[in-house]
């Protein structure tokens, strides 16, 4: 039996095990930083697959790192656990077992042609925990890195941006909103104007580019001046260097909104993430195998939706993929929607995980054992890499 053949056959196997797990996390959602429930359930599963499992990697609590295999290259398939208010509207349920399936169908192979590192990745829905493990080394050594995540379409290619993360807090003086707002300056006043300056902006941001946020605080009482207000924006293109100039306008109106109104704001910058580059030497493989086993995966087309990801990060720093698989029909539910939650707990769904983990799992066998196809990944990698 071939390699590819085998890997496929102890997915197989593995199916109904990998089926309960991922339908277990499902059922208990955890909140980005909190999945102690799933990182549980994923470390006790390497260990039964005979895996030596490293918890709290990174200095995160709910961070894993196990490795197998024999000399040569190292690949690292990661898994993402967290969950979002609304439960698991983004599907890392099926990303956590697609992972694992992976992890158990090349961990069958008695003589791997190198190593395989399954990580667990904390926080991915805004905390950003693959951007601490690049930055503590859980990465070091690994020579490309994969993951495959649900959404409603097949494709092996992810456009997605670049953010940056602000928090603007404006601080006014209070005064009493009947008897003397004269002596107040309003910090609700400044943090609308910036609202609207902002979508005035949005006129002449880039294609592609976007920017959305929330007022988090808008004053303590209705007969107060505010003195504090408190407003959160995310700001998304096609590049970090974009998404930086983007989010210097916003402070920008903040700073004009708080000349105009006399206050004062308090710009943080509280991170982000950055844009994925698609190493399609690898995808086009994984679209190989994806196409062998039933589904046309394509590389997704230049303008199509899409967020953003940590792994963006991952992908600066060594050849990376992140395909998309479909869970559900176009139109049905995108993800972070109520309606995605249910497509992330149905056979549809899962059936979906298993055939994407043996597309990566034999991706992960074949960057290994073809010297060739590693070589043309990282060539590609280097040619591609941003600054």
């Amino acid at each position: 039996m071939g390699a590819h053949a085998e890997i496929a056959r102890a997915i197989d196997n593995y199916r109904d095990k990998v089926v309960a797990l991922s339908h277990e996390i499902h059922e208990h959602p955890e909140l980005r930083f909190q999945e102690v429930f799933a990182a549980g359930l994923l470390t006790k599963a390497a260990t039964e697959l005979g895996l030596e499992v490293e918890r709290g990697v990174g200095g995160l609590e709910t961070a894993f790192r196990a490795e197998f295999g024999g000399k040569g290259p190292t690949v690292a398939i990661l898994a993402e656990y967290d969950a979002l208010p609304n439960g698991h509207s983004c599907g890392h349920n099926l990303i956590a077992g697609a992972a694992l399936s992976a992890v158990a169908g090349l961990k069958s192979i008695a003589s791997l042609p190198g190593r395989i590192v399954f990580l667990g990745t904390p926080a991915e829905e805004g905390g950003g925990g693959k951007i601490i493990l690049i930055d503590k080394g859980a990465l070091r050594g690994v020579d490309a890195a994969m993951m495959a995540h649900p959404t409603d379409a097949e494709f092996c290619t992810m456009p997605a941006l670049a953010t940056q993360h602000l928090k603007l807090t404006f601080h006014g003086h209070g005064a009493h909103a009947a008897l003397a707002p004269w002596d107040g300056s309003s910090a609700l006043a400044a943090v609308i104007q910036t609202f609207q300056s902002v979508d005035a902006m949005r006129l002449h941001l880039r294609d592609g580019s976007r920017i959305h946020g929330i007022i988090t605080d808008g004053g303590q009482a209705v007969n107060i001046i505010p003195e504090r207000t408190e407003c959160l924006f995310l700001a998304r293109a096609k590049t970090s260097k974009y998404a930086r100039e983007i989010g210097a306008r916003v402070i920008r109106c903040a700073e004009a909104a708080a000349m105009a109104t006399g206050t004062r704001v308090e710009a943080i910058v509280e991170g982000g993430y950055k844009n994925l580059i698609n190493n399609l030497s690898m995808a086009h493989r994984y679209a190989a195998h994806s196409e062998a086993l039933g589904a046309k995966s394509v590389e997704a087309p230049e303008n199509t939706p899409t967020g953003s990801t940590d792994m963006g990060d991952i992908s600066h720093v060594m050849p990376a993929i992140h395909p998309s698989f479909a869970i559900s029909r176009h139109g049905e539910g995108n993800c972070h929607e109520d309606a995605f939650v249910a497509h992330a707990d149905s056979k549809r769904g899962y059936d979906a995980m298993i055939r994407v983990a043996k597309a990566m799992a034999m991706t992960a066998y074949d960057l290994l054992a073809e010297p060739n196809l590693l070589a043309s990944a990282k060539k590609e990698f280097e040619a591609r890499k941003e600054s």
